[in-house]
This record gives structure tokens, sequence and C-alpha cells, in this order.
């Protein structure tokens, strides 16, 4: 494949002509993909909004749903800086959810049709199970629902869960950009004094977000053999749960990448593992892992998983290793 011949030639390079100083390195991530990739995800967030006033029901609302979706995915593994003030991450994605607490707060909201709490602020206030990309995703995808309140009432709080998640991702990306000097420039008022700080944070977060896919993403709806759960795959009632593993991949082992690029080889095969995984996750055909009870998909299943642990692997190390850092605890221990 192409790829596999630019990895190859990547290899073959002198060393000197890849590596870049870690101050660039650290910039170029922060600019494209933190700051811009938080900006993508207000922007996919708006077009949400405009949706969302044109026709609430599914039709008219699913593909800005779904790239507003995708954006957050990308930057999912973000967890810390301005990500976790004020409980913004969970705002916008309170998942895994083993209690089904979204259900509930999605069906009490609809069962008492209190028009007071749609307004910004009053919702804002409201639970994290009631808010974010996965209560948008039982409110707009559940066929059950259907039998409870009314249209008007139903419309009228997808608008509102909408603007909730504009409302955070308006917030993350403003403070995000106001946060970037504290990572291009530690020392001074940043809380990170060093540039191997910087970088301790943003491989721990590229590591833990890889993790997650792991254990979560895919781990969840594999269960067990003789217990496989399908319907705990993330968000499969609109049929999002690989896309989201995939762009959810694509970001952290995305800045495992780029956190290598002092090292040739180890870039390259970085590069490789991933290629792997994503050339495995295309050819799956099974938009929600529903083939995880059946002996031949759940052997798939375990394979993506598989190619997924190597990345990771790597990342634990090799990457870490290479620059002088450890993960520490787990950014996503409380999701």
């Amino acid at each position: 494949m192409i790829k596999r011949l630019i990895v190859a030639l990547l290899i073959a390079l002198p060393l000197a002509a890849l590596a870049q100083d870690r101050a660039g390195m650290i910039r170029g991530i922060v600019e494209e993909e933190i700051v811009g990739g938080f900006a993508e995800l207000d922007r996919a967030a708006g077009r949400m909004v405009e949706a969302a006033g044109q026709d609430c029901t599914h039709p008219g609302l699913h593909d800005s749903y779904t790239a507003a979706f995708l954006a957050w995915a990308r930057v999912s593994h973000l967890r810390f800086g301005p990500s976790e003030e004020e409980n913004r991450a969970f705002a916008l994605a309170f998942w895994p959810d083993p209690r089904g607490r979204t259900a509930s707060a999605i069906r009490k909201l609809l069962a008492e049709g209190n028009e007071d709490v749609l307004a910004p602020e009053a919702y804002a206030d409201m639970s994290i199970a009631a808010r974010g990309f996965y209560a948008l995703d039982y409110l707009v995808h559940e066929e059950d629902l259907a039998e409870i309140g009314t249209p008007d009432y139903r419309c009228a709080l997808v608008r509102a869960v909408v603007a909730d998640i504009h409302g955070t991702t308006g917030e993350l990306a403003k403070a995000w950009e106001g946060f970037a000097p504290m990572l291009t420039e530690p020392g001074g008022d940043s809380p990170y004094r060093t540039e191997e700080e910087v970088l301790q944070v943003l491989y721990k977060s590229a590591g833990t977000g890889l993790e997650f896919a792991v254990d979560m993403r895919l781990g969840r709806p594999l269960g067990t053999f003789e217990r496989p759960r399908p319907n705990w795959a993330e968000a499969y009632r609109s049929g999002l749960s690989l896309a989201l593993l995939q762009a959810a991949v694509r970001g952290a082992g995305g800045l495992a990448v780029q956190l290598a690029e002092g090292d040739a080889a180890l870039q390259a095969r970085l590069a490789a593992e991933l290629e792997d995984f994503h050339d495995s996750a295309d050819a799956l055909d099974d938009p929600v892992f529903a083939s995880v009870a059946e002996p031949a998909g759940r052997f798939r299943l375990e394979s993506l998983q598989t190619d997924l642990r190597e990345v990771r692997e790597v990342v634990q190390g090799a990457l870490g290793p290479a620059l002088g850092v450890s993960a520490g605890f787990n950014a996503m221990d409380g999701d």
C-alpha cells in the first residue's frame, strides 16, 4: 500500500531530517490538534443548533449530530486543563452509564414537561446525565420515548440539549485558546514548569485515550464469551459505535504519532500499527458491534481489539521511554 511505502521511506530518512525541537512540536500539537480541534467541535455544534432549529426530528438532525459527535470523539482524550474544569468533558460525554441515569433523566423530563428547565441557564445546572451527546443520542434515537410526553415538548427538549452542548463547546473553545500559552510557554504562571511536564500531560492523554478505546469502547460490548453485551456499545441507537471508536483512535493515536516526531523509526512503527487497526475497522461492516454475539463476529471484534492493544503497547513501552515521561494516573477514571 502507498501508506506502507511512505512508512518505509520515513524509516530510511536520517533522524535529523525528521527531528523537530520539542518547543516546535508542542506548538504544532497545541495549535492544530487542541485549539484547532476544539474550535472545529464548536463549529460543528453550531451547525447542529441550526439543524435543530429547522427540524428537531431524526432525519433533519442526524447528520449534524453525527459530525459534532465525531468531532468530540477526536478531542475526547484531552481530559486536562479546561476540559476538566467545571465538569465540561462530562457535561458533553456522560458514558459509560451502567445505571441508566441518562435514560431515567430524559424520561423524567419528558413525563413532567417542565418548560422552566429548558432555559439555557437552567439546563446548564441539570445533572450531567441529562446533558451532552449521550442524552441527545437517547432522546433522538430511542423509539420507546414516542409515548412519553408531547411531540412539542420533546422537540423543545432536543433544542435545549443541543443549545447546552453548543454552550459547553463554546466555553471549551474559548478556554483552550486562552490556555494554549500555558502549554507552549511553560514556567512562569503556567502550571507546567518545563517542556517535559507538557510532554508528560500530552503523552498521558494519548495513552489514556487509547486505553479507554480498548477497555470501554470495545471492551464493554465484547463483555465475555458467555455474556456478550452488544447493547452496551457506545451510541448504538444512532449507529455510531464504530465511527466514534475510529474517531477517538485518530485523535489519541494521532497525538502519539506526533509526539514521536523525534524518532523516525518509532513514528513509522506507530503509524503502521494504527493503519492496521483502521484497515481492520474499515473492513468490519458492523457499525454497532451487533455481531459480537456470533462466534465469527466476536472473533473479528477481538482481533480489532488486539490491533488496538498493540498500538497502546507501543505507546506505553516505547513512546514513554523515548520522551522520558510516564503516564501517571488515568485521566478518564471518572468516566
